[in-house]
């Protein structure tokens, strides 16, 4: 296969995985802060910097935002590398160029995902499409990713899509994670409350559809340890960090299973990084959240530019 063609599929799946989660973390953010119990929680200046924040564009404090441009240039601004539209613009790019590779019911999948975002009314979308709009998106790449398990061969294509998934899905939780973590620390100074309760570890976990499940294995309300606990180190969870890596490894050994073997490949730095999550507990990661997300972000962006030197250098 050519270089060329594995960092489409590679890229295909990231971008799928990305637009993901940034929908859903702009609708759960924006709709559950309309009954959230604390005026903070409510404040329509702290939603929209939370939601920019996460999409990679942090705004400082002092600034008064306007609604309806954050949320069209998270949505649908075509001139930000960021939103949702480019997004999806890049990974069906991403599928054109390896089409011969993928089924028809995927690819018609991804092109009528396609058509919908570029389609949709900007006007509408910034008054009063914003539910519609944001769950129409994670519906989407749902079916994508049944198409790709369902009619897709389990090879060596499947393992790259599924390496490029799994490593944005890591990345975009650990991003979603720190992102809660600085909005709990605000809540928290505001009504002088104890961080480990704060009303943002809810919004965390429903942000990443682990609410249910979570509330089904501690049995209470979520926590600050049993939602970092359930994000970061439970190997059952489908969102957790750990459950991304260890897929992560499986899907690079189908690749080249000899370089785990070779200490500066990309292959050993994903091992390595799965063991140290491995025997990591939760109270080690409570003792400095933001310098341990920090540092997860950091490895998986040095993963990226392994493959891509090892993979995908063309």
């Amino acid at each position: 296969m050519l270089a060329r063609i594995a960092n489409n599929l590679f890229w295909m799946g990231r971008y799928v995985e990305r637009v993901e989660h940034l929908a859903r973390f702009m609708n759960v953010n924006y709709f559950s802060s309309l009954d959230a119990p604390t005026k903070l929680s409510r404040d329509r200046q702290f939603v929209l910097r939370s939601i920019s924040k996460m999409a990679g564009d942090p705004i400082l404090d002092d600034k008064e935002l306007i609604e309806e441009h954050i949320l069209y240039n998270v949505g649908l601004n075509p001139d930000k590398p960021y939103s949702i539209l480019q997004g999806v613009k890049c990974a069906r790019e991403n599928a054109n160029s390896s089409r011969d590779l993928l089924s028809s019911e995927f690819y018609e999948s991804i092109n009528k995902f396609y058509h919908f975002v570029m389609d949709y009314p900007k006007d509408y979308f910034v008054n009063s499409g914003l539910h519609d709009f944001t769950t129409h998106v994670t519906d989407q790449t749902s079916i994508l990713k049944g198409k790709m398990r369902g009619t897709l061969l389990h090879d060596e294509i499947y393992a790259l899509i599924k390496l490029g998934i799994n490593i944005e899905r890591a990345t975009q939780i650990a991003r979603i994670i720190k992102t809660k973590y600085e909005d709990a620390e605000k809540s928290a100074e505001v009504k002088n409350k104890p961080l480990k309760n704060s009303f943002e570890w809810t919004t965390l976990l429903k942000c990443t559809e682990c609410y249910d499940m979570n509330r089904r294995l501690y049995k209470k309300t979520p926590t600050q340890l049993t939602a970092l606990e359930f994000l970061i180190v439970n190997t059952h969870c489908p969102r957790s960090v750990i459950y991304s890596l260890n897929q992560i490894h499986k899907h690079v050994q189908i690749l080249d299973p000899l370089k785990v073997h070779e200490k500066h490949s990309a292959a050993f730095l994903i091992s390595k990084m799965r063991c140290e999550y491995r025997f990591k507990t939760v109270e080690e990661v409570q003792d400095d959240v933001k310098g341990f997300i920090n540092q997860t972000l950091n490895t998986l962006v040095e993963i990226g530019a392994k493959l891509e030197t090892e993979y995908f250098y063309h």
